[in-house]
C-alpha cells in the first residue's frame, strides 16, 4: 500500500486534434448534438478527470465517463474486490474478487473504450498527496464515504480551483452537488460553495452509520454515480446549469427528486473572504477518525480468502488475543470476543446486549444476547434499571456504537461497562468461523 503518487502521471497522452474515423463511428451519437459535435468530443476527449473511489459510486462514474470517451481517467483505491462489493459496484465481477479495485477496473474500463487512457493510483489520499495527485486533473470526483477523505479532497479543490463533483448515498437516498468556488452560479453570478460551505464540522466520531452499518439499495449508487458523470461531461463541454449552488437529492423509496439553493459562506476559512485555512490539514485529527483504517485492506484480503475456504477456520492473521494486527485495544472500555466466550462458557453472571438494528440482528446475532439499539437507548434505558452494579457487555457490528452505548451508560451511573472489541464481525472471524460478514 502506497501513500504517495509513485504511479504515472496524467499528463501523458498526446492531445487530441482531430477524429479519426474510428472515434467518429464510436461517438457519432455524441456528434449529431449540436452542443457536443465534433469540438465537443475532442474536449472530452483531451480532458483528465479524476475519481476517487471506485465502489459503488465510482463504478457507474468511471463507465460511463469511459464510454463517453474523456481521455484520461484517475481512478484512486487502495480497497480489493470483495464478494459483498458486486451488489451495487457493477465494475466488478465474481472472477475479480480478490483483485485490487483499481487493476479491475482499468481491464473493464479499458475494454470498453480502448481510447481512454485509465491510471491507477491505489493509495490513501491524505494530506500529504493530495495537492500533487488533484493537481494532475482538470475535474474531480468524490465518489468516497468517509469524511476526513471528503474533506481532504474538498480543500485541496478549493486550492487549486478545480471542481469537485460530489455524490454521497445512504440507505435510500443520495444526494449529489458541485462544489466550486472558482466558477460562478449560473443562476445568481455569485461564486459557488465549496465542501466547507455545506459542511463546516465534521459530524462526532460513530454518529453517523457507514453504508456497511447501515446498508445502501444496489442501485441507488448506479443512479447517483450516473448523475455526478453527467455534471462533470456537462463541465468538460461548458454545457447546461452545472449544479454549482444547488443541492440535489434523491428518495429512491419516493422517487421523488428535490433540489436546494446552497450558498458560498463569507466566513468559511478556506474559500471565504478571510481565510485560514491556505494548505492540507490534519483531517484524521479533524474529523476524529482515521481516512482508513490500515487493517482494512488485509481484514478485506482475508474475508475473500476465507470466503473461498468456506469459512472453515479461525482467521490466522488474528494476533494471540484474537484482534487485528495494530488494534487499538482499550483496556477499560473494550473486552475481546475470546474473553467474552469465556464468560459464557463459565456462566458468567453479565447481561449481553445487541445495540445494532433489527435488520442487523436477522442476519446474524449471538444466542442470549439482548437486542437494544443504540437509537433507542435514550427512550429504553428504564428496561436496564437496577443492573447499575451488574456487569454488562455490549456489541455492535464492529465497534463504534457499542463504544458510544458504553460510554452513555456509564454517564447514566453504571459502574461495570465494556464494549466487545470488533463487534460482531470480529466474533464470526474468530468465535465463530462460517457466520456472516455484512
Amino acid at each position: 500500500m502506497t501513500t504517495t503518487c509513485d504511479t504515472p502521471k496524467a499528463t501523458a497522452k498526446p492531445p487530441v486534434t482531430q477524429l479519426n474515423a474510428e472515434q467518429v463511428n464510436r461517438y457519432k451519437r455524441h456528434l449529431i448534438l449540436p452542443e457536443v459535435g465534433v469540438e465537443g468530443q475532442k474536449k472530452l476527449l483531451n480532458a483528465k478527470v479524476l475519481c476517487i473511489g471506485t465502489g459503488g459510486l465510482g463504478s457507474p462514474i468511471s463507465l460511463y465517463l469511459a464510454a463517453a470517451g474523456v481521455g484520461t481517467i484517475g481512478l484512486v483505491d487502495v480497497d480489493v474486490v470483495s464478494p459483498s462489493n458486486l451488489q451495487r459496484q457493477v465494475l466488478f465481477g465474481t472472477s475479480n474478487v480478490g483483485e485490487h479495485k483499481v487493476s479491475a477496473a482499468k481491464k473493464r474500463l479499458t475494454d470498453l473504450n480502448p481510447d481512454v487512457q485509465i491510471i491507477e493510483h491505489p493509495y490513501i489520499v491524505n494530506s500529504q498527496n493530495v495537492m500533487e495527485l488533484v493537481a494532475q486533473y482538470d475535474i474531480v470526483i468524490d465518489g468516497t464515504d468517509n469524511f476526513p477523505t471528503r474533506y481532504c479532497v474538498g480543500d485541496a479543490c478549493v486550492l487549486l480551483k478545480k471542481p469537485n463533483v460530489y455524490g454521497s448515498i445512504f440507505r435510500f437516498e443520495g444526494m449529489v452537488t458541485v462544489f466550486a468556488p472558482h466558477l460562478k452560479n449560473p443562476d445568481t453570478g455569485e461564486a459557488g460553495p465549496c465542501y466547507r460551505c455545506l459542511y463546516p464540522e465534521p459530524p462526532d466520531p460513530g454518529s453517523v452509520p457507514s453504508c456497511a452499518e447501515g446498508g445502501v439499495l444496489g442501485v441507488l449508487p448506479g443512479i447517483i454515480g450516473t448523475l455526478q458523470a453527467n455534471e462533470v461531461i456537462k463541465l468538460i463541454l461548458g454545457i447546461g446549469r452545472p449544479l454549482i449552488g444547488r443541492l440535489m437529492t434523491f428518495s429512491a423509496l419516493d422517487m421523488e427528486f428535490r433540489t436546494f439553493k446552497i450558498r458560498r459562506d463569507p466566513d468559511c476559512p478556506i474559500c471565504g473572504k478571510n481565510p485560514t485555512i491556505t494548505a492540507p490539514i490534519d483531517y484524521e485529527q479533524f474529523c476524529g477518525v482515521p481516512i482508513l483504517d490500515p487493517k482494512s485492506l488485509a481484514e478485506t484480503e482475508a474475508e475473500v480468502k476465507k470466503s473461498k475456504q468456506g469459512f472453515a477456520q479461525p482467521d490466522p492473521s488474528l494476533d494471540e488475543r484474537g484482534l487485528p494486527p495494530g488494534y487499538d485495544f482499550d483496556e477499560d472500555m473494550e473486552v475481546t470476543p475470546r474473553q467474552v466466550k469465556q464468560m459464557l462458557d463459565n456462566k458468567e453472571d453479565f447481561v449481553f446486549i445487541d445495540c445494532r438494528q433489527q435488520n442487523e440482528w436477522d442476519i446474524t446475532h449471538i444466542e442470549g444476547t439482548k437486542l437494544l439499539p443504540l437509537q433507542q437507548l435514550p427512550q429504553r434505558i428504564g428496561e436496564l434499571a437496577g443492573l447499575e452494579d451488574k456487569k454488562i457487555v455490549v456489541h455492535c457490528r464492529s465497534g463504534a456504537r457499542s463504544m458510544q452505548f458504553a460510554n452513555f451508560l456509564k454517564q447514566q451511573g453504571f459502574e461495570d461497562v465494556k464494549s466487545m472489541a470488533g463487534g460482531i464481525l470480529l466474533w464470526n472471524k474468530d468465535i465463530n468461523p462460517g457466520g456472516p460478514q455484512y
